[in-house]
């Protein structure tokens, strides 16, 4: 725990877990506010017959010896009728909410989740992003890798502890179904008793997503044709499931000769802009998470600067910004002082960064309660960077350090994997590669078969790992062509292993995109970034000082980054990038490390593929 001092202008001290006094940076009368900690509020305990009667119907929680909480949910997935952007669609709910509700537990805490597949013809399951699973790795909520998808009308019990604090969420995993809006928010609070690093007076949720009219059965098939139809630019940009595609907000301040009309509100729509009420001169937290399924995006709020605190549940060295990128996966808390005029009110504004943007931006309003909500902001959004204003994004994730006294990484690796991005041909279909090999998935989920040695449930050779180093990075394949896999990277328990992601041209010349990847199972100390092919040379610029831990990291275009983690959670765990089309066309790889020590796997987990019929057999006897 980190006790943080500051005078109102001047330097700021920490003091560490050996309880010294540790300066780390002079800064501006806003950041030296945002310090210290806060208490929070006591959790309900129920009785047993009100955790009888509650634990179907609502979200609750039963108090443990040791203050930690079993938080129980009873989920019913699917489809519905709702606009997001002011456009009536189909989305996948839960509960019949879009975003899905917003699970909130302390850490230690269990959350048991009961899932229903309540859609008719096909399966769910869902990934809790950012939790670890540890102990509980058939949790994780990844078809054909932890578990068999839930069968239209089957319930699944998901049962997992949260250990760390921090902000998560939790999206679909099966096909493209968290492009479907199978999505929402899952905060950890600081176990009982204790106490944040940072003193906020109030705190708000931003889930970042985007949405296009298209169908996601539409989406899979044109990506899966031959010759591929892309899925194109999404029509718009969510803010906690709000947007306006028809309409905008800020039609007064359109300097673009835009043809649409200024939005109407009542105010009970289901596209009505996000509000956020605030009261002047306090300090807030805005815990944002992205789980778009394409865009790369910038965040900022007019006039106000903020305070990068968290990243992945992971503390921060404090850092200043007027505004941030975030990318597919990534999850952040800013800290930001309502000290501007308090007669306005003001825009939160999201922009689409690493693409060309043909989407407009996501707009939410901060709103002083000192003036009316209806009143629009008098100055324009904040523009968004220049999409491919690369050095401004690189410099941003170079700033992005671990907190003072934050576990650092080991010195030296065990192992080290290079994984090269490619895009290739099959038989004339376009896909993602890694070390030209493309992704398929079993029918048996590996860590099942890996459990129980059933070897002919996937290839039991191992993917490479490395790439040929006279690839030529900077061009289009010489030959195109790759192959399919579903080959694991088996990996010794308890070692150091190294991830070199090495980014490449695409198909087509001068094309390089973006790819944020991201771990399931593991945090990762991010040890650098830099152009061109990774070598020798590149070992000096590794930071092993204070490397930020994170579960999601980009990969900029032309470029690599390093990664290191210990394998020191059993079970079998994806790697791959978050762009949903692109994990859907083979760019990921699995990953399985001490899978002899999990322990009993639910055989709900297991029902279907070599392990169900398996699981039947024994029944029989």
């Amino acid at each position: 725990m980190f006790i943080v001092y500051a005078k109102l202008v001047g330097p700021i001290f920490v003091k560490n877990r050996e309880n010294k006094i540790e300066s780390f940076s002079t800064i501006d009368p806003f950041i030296s506010l945002v310090i210290t900690s806060m208490a929070t509020p006591r959790g309900l305990i129920l009785t047993p017959l009100y955790f009888l009667i509650y634990l179907w119907c609502f979200g609750v929680f039963v108090t443990s010896a040791w203050g930690s909480k079993a938080r129980h949910f009873k989920w019913e997935v699917d489809y519905m009728y709702h606009a997001p952007d002011c456009l009536e669609n189909v989305v996948m709910a839960i509960n019949g909410q879009f975003p899905g509700p917003t699970i909130k537990a302390r850490a230690g805490d269990t959350v048991v989740v009961h899932l229903t597949n309540k859609l008719h013809t096909e399966g769910v399951v869902i990934h809790w992003h950012g939790i670890r699973q540890l102990g509980t790795p058939w949790a994780d909520g990844t078809a054909s890798i932890s578990q068999c998808a839930i069968n239209p009308g089957e319930t699944f019990v998901y049962r997992f502890k949260v250990d760390k604090a921090g902000t998560y969420f939790y999206h679909g995993h099966y096909g493209m179904q968290r492009s479907a809006g199978l999505y929402g928010l899952l905060i950890v609070d600081v176990e009982e008793g204790k106490k944040e690093n940072f003193l906020y007076d109030g705190e708000f949720n931003l889930l970042l997503s985007d949405w296009w009219h298209k169908s996601v059965r539409e989406q899979e098939v044109d990506l899966s044709a031959n010759p591929m139809r892309w899925i194109g630019e999404p029509q718009s940009l969510l803010i906690n499931g709000r947007g306006q595609y028809n309409c905008t907000l800020a039609a007064a301040h359109d300097s673009n000769g835009s043809s649409l009309s200024a939005c109407k509100f009542r105010g009970n729509e289901q596209c009505a802009p996000n509000i956020l009420h605030v009261q002047p001169n306090k300090t807030y937290r805005l815990r944002v998470a992205s789980t778009t399924a394409l865009a790369s995006l910038n965040l900022a709020i007019g006039n106000h600067k903020m305070v990068m605190v968290e990243a992945d549940g992971n503390y921060l060295q404090p850092f200043s910004v007027n505004d941030f990128d975030i990318y597919s996966g990534e999850t952040y808390s800013v800290l930001f002082r309502t000290d501007q005029n308090p007669s306005n009110n003001y825009w939160i504004s999201v922009g689409v960064r690493g693409r060309e943007p043909k989407t407009p931006q996501g707009l939410a309003i901060l709103h002083y309660k000192s003036t009316t909500a209806s009143k629009l902001p008098t100055l324009p959004p904040p523009r968004t960077p220049q999409w491919n204003d690369y050095a401004r994004s690189k410099s941003f994730s170079n700033k992005i350090l671990a907190l003072s006294g934050s576990p650092r990484p080991p010195t030296n690796y065990n192992r080290r994997i290079f994984l090269l991005n490619t895009q290739n041909r099959i038989d004339g279909y376009t896909k993602w590669a890694i070390n030209n090999v493309s992704l398929t998935l079993p029918t048996t989920p590996y860590l099942g078969s890996i459990k129980h040695g059933l070897t002919s449930a996937f290839d039991q050779k191992s993917p490479p790992n490395t790439f040929v180093n006279t690839y030529d990075i900077t061009r289009p394949p010489s030959n195109p062509n790759t192959t399919y896999g579903n080959g694991v990277y088996k990996l010794e328990f308890g070692k150091t292993i190294d991830v070199i992601l090495q980014n490449a041209n695409a198909l087509n010349a001068n094309v390089s995109e973006i790819h944020p990847w991201h771990l399931h199972g593991h945090d990762f100390w991010v040890l650098g970034y830099g152009e061109g092919k990774f070598s020798k040379n590149d070992e000096k610029k590794l930071n092993l000082k204070n490397p930020p831990l994170r579960n999601t990291v980009v990969i900029f275009p032309y470029g690599w980054t390093a990664l290191r983690f210990v394998t020191d959670n059993p079970g079998v765990w994806a790697f791959h990038c978050h762009i949903e089309p692109h994990l859907h066309m083979g760019m990921g790889v699995v990953f399985a490390s001490g899978v002899h020590l999990v322990g009993k796997i639910p055989d709900e987990a297991l029902s279907c593929g070599l392990t169900g019929k398996m699981l039947k057999n024994e029944n029989h006897n």
